[in-house]
C-alpha cells in the first residue's frame, strides 16, 4: 500500500503516502493540527508517525495522504501531510477492520464481522446501495439496519463539508456541527453567508467566521463584515459580563478588530442601529441589530450613550417593569400576613424550630411576608438559612404555595434540605424548551404565593427575567444571596442592582456572625478575607495553608493534596467531596492542566475500560464533568453551563457518552458533541458558584496575579462546608486580599428601577 514515489503538483513536488488510519495520539480541535500512527502495510506491525492537517480523519480509514517527508528527534522517520483523501479499502480484511474502528454508528467489532462474513468484497457497495440488505445478516433488525444506513449517508455528508472546510482549518466538530445545522445546505451558507455562522453555530465565533469568509472572497472593508464585528464585539463584552457597551468603547474595540476606518465603523453602527424595511414583508421593519439608548454611566459619571444587543436591551426593561408591576400590585397572594399578630406568630415559630431569631432576622421574615418583592443578603454564618427555613415554615403555616428554586441542582438540593420542601433548578421550574422559551411567563404564571431564589448573586439578567415573567400577580417574590460574591457568569449584576443605592426593592442585609459560626475557621476566614485582612490558618482545624512559590509545583501539591492527603486525613472521596478551584483555567496551577493531573490520580486508564479521545481529552467512566455551554435541546429541560456530573456508561459502537448530573437526570451525548463537556476535577471559581463541597483546595500562585481579587478568593472559600485548603504563595493570597474587583459591570437595571433624570 505504501508508495513513495513524488507526484508532481506544479512545482511543489509532494511525496504520496497511503495507509490505515491505526490510532490518533493527539488532535488539537481548534486548528485540526494531529498526530496518528499509521499502518503502511509492510507487516510486522510496523507503525509509521504522520503528522499536520488530517482533520476529520477517522480511525480505521485507508488515507491516500500527500506531503512531505522529514525526522523527528525524539520519534524519528515521520511524514508531514499537506491535504489527504479517503480511500475505502480494498480488502475483506480492511473492510472489516474499517467498519469495526466504531466509524460508522451502530457497527462495531463484532457486527462488521458478521457483516462481512455475509457480503464479503461487496459490503461498502451494499451499505452505499442497498442497505436494507443489511437485515440478511443475523442479529441485524430493522431498526439497527436503518441506524446504520442514516449514519453512512450523514458521514458521507459531513466529510463533504469537512473536506471544503479543511482550507480554512475548521475543526471536526465545528464541521458537524455545521452540517447538522444547515444539513445540504452547508456548503453554500459557508461560501455566501459565512457570518451567520458566527450567530448560529455554537464553537464559531466571529474570528472563524472571518477566516472562513476571507478565503471564500469576503472583502476586508465589506459592511456586512463591520457589522458582524460591532455584534461580535457585543456578544464577547456580554461574555466578560456586561449589557451594553458605551457608544465610544464599542466603536474603538471594532476598529481595533477590523483594522477598518472608524468612519466606516460609525456608519455600519448606524445602519445597525436602525430599523430597515422587511424584505420579505413590504411595508414592514425587521428589527435593529442593536439598541442606542443614553444611560448612566457605571462609573457614576456623564451619562453615557450605551449600545445593547437586542435581547439584553429587552430583557432589561422587561425584567425592571416586572419587578415595578409585582412590587406596587394591589393583589396579595398572602394576605394572612397584613395584620398577623408577630409576637404569636414568632412564639409559635420559636417552637417549631427551637431557636429565637436575631432583630434583623425577624425584620427579613416579616419583610418577605408583607412585601411583594424583597431581597436578604448576607455572608457565611450570618444566619440567611435559618431566616429563609422561618420564612417558609410561617408561609406554609397558613397554606401558601411556596415555591422553591435555585441556578444551578446542587443549590437547589441544598435549599430542599434545609426547607423540607421541594427544590428545583430555575430552568426545571419554569420548563425551559429547545430554543429557550419557558412554559410558564406571563401568560401562564406560576401556581404560588411565595417564590424563594436562592443563591441570587448568580442570576444573570437573561435568566432572571425568565423568573420574574413568570411569578403570579399578588405573590411574593424573595431574592436570597451574598452579594459580595462573584457576579453572575452570564451578562448582568441582577443582585447588586436589586440592593444599589435608591432601589425601590426593600432589603435587609444579615451582618451578625453567630457565635457557633465563630468556631469555623471556614466562616471567620471569609469575612477576614471579605474585610481584607489575611486568612488566618495556624491552629485551625479545617483552614490550612500549604507555603510554595513556584506555581508548577504548587499545581502539583494541590494535585497531591486534593487526591491523596485529605481523603486520607480526613475520609473524604477525591471525586464525590474534594472540589479543586482555581482562579483562572491556564498554566500550570491553572483548571485545565490540573484536570490532567487530577484524572491520571483519580479516574486513571484502565485496559478493560473503554475510553474516548476527544481533541486534547480523554474521557472516562467514573470521569467528573461540567457542561460548559447552554443547551436547551438536551434532557428534560436543557443542560446548562455549570452543571456538573460523573461519565456513567461510554459505547464505542453506538458512538455515545452518558452523564448522570446533579439533577440526577442521566443525559446522552453523542460523540461529536463532546466539546460541550470539560473534566471538573478543577474548575474555575466563577463555574463552582452557587455550588457547596465538603472541601475545597484552592491553588492561589503568583501564575495568576491578574485574576486574583477578593471577592474571587472569597467566593472560593464560601464554596466549602468543611474543610479548606489553600495551596500557594503567601505574597499572592495578600494580592488577593488587598486588591478589590475593578469597576462595576456596564448594566441600567438599578437605573431602570429609580430612573433618575440625565443631562442632555
Amino acid at each position: 500500500m505504501n508508495t513513495g514515489d513524488s507526484t508532481s503538483t506544479g512545482a511543489r513536488h509532494l511525496a504520496v503516502l497511503e495507509g490505515v488510519l491505526e490510532r490518533i495520539t493527539y488532535a488539537n480541535e481548534e486548528n485540526g493540527y494531529t498526530v496518528a500512527r499509521v499502518d503502511t502495510g509492510r507487516g510486522a506491525g510496523d507503525l509509521l508517525t504522520v503528522v499536520g492537517a488530517l482533520l476529520g480523519a477517522q480511525v480505521g480509514e485507508s488515507l491516500r495522504m500527500e506531503g512531505r517527508w522529514g525526522s523527528h528527534p525524539q520519534y524519528g522517520k515521520q511524514f508531514t501531510v499537506e491535504n489527504y483523501t479517503t480511500v475505502l479499502p480494498a480488502t475483506v480484511q480492511g473492510i472489516r477492520r474499517y467498519l469495526g474502528s466504531g466509524l460508522v454508528k451502530g457497527i462495531g467489532p463484532v457486527f462488521a464481522d458478521r457483516i462481512t462474513q455475509h457480503f464479503g468484497l461487496d459490503t461498502l457497495t451494499i451499505i452505499e446501495e442497498e442497505p436494507k440488505r443489511l437485515i440478511e445478516v443475523p442479529g441485524l433488525g430493522p431498526k439497527r439496519t436503518k441506524k446504520i444506513a442514516d449514519a453512512w449517508e450523514e458521514q458521507k455528508a459531513i466529510k463533504e463539508v469537512m473536506l471544503f472546510l479543511q482550507t480554512v482549518e475548521v475543526s471536526t466538530s465545528i464541521a458537524v456541527r455545521i452540517y447538522k445545522k444547515y444539513g445540504d445546505a452547508s456548503i453554500s451558507v459557508v461560501k455566501n453567508q459565512p457570518y451567520r455562522l458566527a450567530a448560529d453555530v455554537w464553537g464559531i465565533g466571529f474570528l472563524t467566521a472571518d477566516k472562513i469568509a476571507q478565503s471564500v472572497g469576503i472583502p476586508h472593508d465589506s459592511p456586512e463584515r463591520v457589522k458582524a464585528g460591532l455584534q461580535y464585539a457585543l456578544s464577547q463584552s456580554a461574555d466578560q459580563g456586561h449589557c451594553y457597551l458605551p457608544e465610544e468603547k464599542l466603536i474603538a474595540d471594532a476598529v481595533k478588530l477590523l483594522q477598518v476606518d472608524t468612519g466606516l465603523v460609525i456608519e455600519c453602527l448606524a445602519e445597525l442601529a436602525a430599523p430597515a424595511e422587511d424584505d420579505g414583508d413590504p411595508g414592514g421593519v425587521r428589527e435593529p441589530g442593536v439598541v442606542r439608548e443614553k444611560v448612566p454611566a457605571p462609573d457614576g459619571g456623564d451619562p453615557v450613550t450605551a449600545v445593547y444587543l437586542v435581547p439584553f436591551h429587552r430583557a432589561e426593561l422587561s425584567l425592571s417593569g416586572q419587578l415595578l408591576r409585582l412590587l406596587r400590585t394591589d393583589e396579595d397572594r398572602m394576605p394572612a400576613f397584613r395584620d398577623v399578630a408577630w409576637d404569636k406568630a414568632l412564639a409559635w415559630l420559636k417552637g417549631r424550630t427551637g431557636a429565637d431569631l436575631a432583630p434583623e432576622q425577624e425584620e427579613a421574615v416579616r419583610l418577605a411576608l408583607t412585601e411583594k418583592v424583597a431581597v436578604l443578603t448576607g455572608g457565611p454564618g450570618c444566619g440567611k438559612s435559618f431566616t429563609v427555613r422561618s420564612i417558609v415554615e410561617l408561609a406554609r403555616a397558613k397554606r401558601a404555595k411556596v415555591v422553591l428554586a435555585a441556578p444551578t441542582g446542587r443549590a437547589a438540593k441544598r435549599l430542599a434540605e434545609l426547607t423540607g420542601a421541594d427544590a428545583s433548578t430555575v430552568h426545571r421550574l419554569l420548563e425551559l424548551k429547545p430554543g429557550g422559551d419557558a412554559a410558564y411567563d406571563r401568560d401562564r404564571p406560576l401556581d404560588a404565593d411565595l417564590v424563594v431564589v436562592d443563591e441570587a448573586s448568580m442570576l444573570d439578567l437573561l435568566l432572571a427575567n425568565k423568573l420574574v415573567k413568570a411569578v403570579p400577580p399578588g405573590a411574593h417574590l424573595l431574592f436570597v444571596g451574598d452579594v459580595d460574591q462573584l457576579p453572575s457568569v452570564g451578562a448582568g449584576e441582577v443582585l447588586r442592582d436589586l440592593l444599589a443605592d435608591g432601589s425601590p426593592i426593600p432589603a435587609v442585609r444579615l451582618t451578625r456572625v453567630f457565635r457557633q459560626a465563630q468556631q469555623s475557621g471556614v466562616v471567620t476566614n471569609a469575612h477576614r478575607i471579605n474585610s481584607g485582612q489575611h486568612p488566618v490558618t495556624d491552629g485551625m482545624k479545617d483552614f490550612f495553608l500549604f507555603v510554595e512559590d513556584d506555581t508548577e509545583e504548587a499545581g502539583r501539591l494541590t494535585v497531591d493534596v486534593a487526591a491523596r492527603r485529605i481523603p486520607a486525613k480526613f475520609g473524604l472521596d477525591p471525586r464525590r467531596d474534594v472540589q479543586v478551584l482555581a482562579p483562572m483555567h491556564r498554566g500550570p496551577a491553572g483548571a485545565g492542566t490540573l484536570n490532567g493531573l487530577l484524572q491520571q490520580a483519580i479516574t486513571p486508564a484502565r485496559p478493560d475500560l473503554p475510553e474516548k479521545r476527544f481533541g486534547g481529552r480523554v474521557f472516562r467512566v467514573g470521569d467528573k464533568v461540567t457542561q460548559i455551554r447552554n443547551n436547551y435541546d438536551k434532557g428534560a429541560n436543557g443542560v446548562f453551563n455549570g452543571t456538573v456530573g460523573v461519565v456513567t456508561a461510554l459505547d464505542p459502537v453506538d458512538q455515545r457518552l452518558t452523564v448522570l448530573t446533579d439533577e440526577d437526570e442521566e443525559v446522552p451525548y453523542e460523540f461529536d458533541e463532546l466539546d460541550e463537556l470539560a473534566h471538573a476535577y478543577a474548575v474555575t471559581i466563577h463555574r463552582s458558584q452557587g455550588s457547596e463541597y465538603p472541601a475545597v483546595v484552592i491553588p492561589v500562585t503568583t501564575g495568576a496575579w491578574m485574576m486574583l481579587q477578593r471577592n474571587l478568593i472569597y467566593t472560593a472559600v464560601t464554596r466549602a462546608k468543611k474543610l479548606v485548603v489553600l495551596v500557594g504563595s503567601r505574597k499572592a493570597i495578600g494580592q488577593a486580599v488587598r486588591t478589590v474587583s475593578a469597576g462595576r459591570r456596564c448594566t441600567a437595571l438599578d437605573f431602570r428601577l429609580s430612573p433618575r433624570v440625565l443631562d442632555a
